[in-house]
């Protein structure tokens, strides 16, 4: 029986369970918005709420038992700086949970744990796609290059023929139409 017995396993061991959760809260106050499982978000809610509420306090147990759980000073740093300030004046429930649906492959209930009133806020399906960046210039690219500005002048003089190829066929229909055939029966007695 489970009586009395609360929070989830998550299937861990104490440990693990605790390592997780204290990493998962620590990138939740650091990106401010993290995509994980419904059961693990609900979790990692209950420790960040602590978390913020000990920041508002900002006294040194607080700040203490913190880095118990925080190991990133820069975290800790903006945990009683920036964020104690956004939310002195809410009393609780800094953290808001947006489920988005399942996850491909195990069907998992998938969710989105971000902090309340952040900076800026990005609706996941409206989200749009980054512009495709250029790639990273090295050494050997530049080296590269010079052969690939011949080959593409070699493609340019080749699209030039074929271009004027056309145009003469254009002009001879009926020569074109008897090169075509000769090629068709040239091909035939080959196979």
């Amino acid at each position: 029986m489970r009586h009395r017995k609360q929070g989830r396993a998550l299937s861990r061991n104490p440990s693990h369970r605790r390592a997780m959760l204290a990493n998962m809260a620590t990138s939740v106050l650091e990106k401010e918005r993290v995509q994980t499982t419904t059961a693990k978000a609900k979790e990692v809610r209950r420790l960040v709420e602590r978390l913020i509420t000990f920041g508002k306090r900002n006294d040194l147990h607080a700040r203490r038992q913190a880095v118990r759980v925080i190991r990133n000073r820069s975290v800790v740093a903006k945990l009683f700086g920036t964020l104690a300030d956004r939310y002195a004046d809410r009393a609780g429930g800094y953290t808001r949970i947006i489920h988005i649906g399942q996850r491909q492959g195990d069907a998992a209930e998938m969710s989105i744990l971000e902090l309340i009133d952040r900076e800026r806020t990005i609706d996941v399906q409206t989200a749009e796609p980054k512009e495709e960046e250029q790639p990273k210039k090295t050494r050997r690219s530049s080296k590269e290059a010079e052969p690939a500005s011949e080959a593409v002048t070699e493609e340019a003089a080749t699209s030039e023929a074929v271009t004027e190829e056309a145009a003469t066929s254009e002009a001879e229909p009926e020569v074109a139409a008897a090169k075509t055939k000769k090629s068709k029966k040239a091909d035939d007695k080959e196979e």
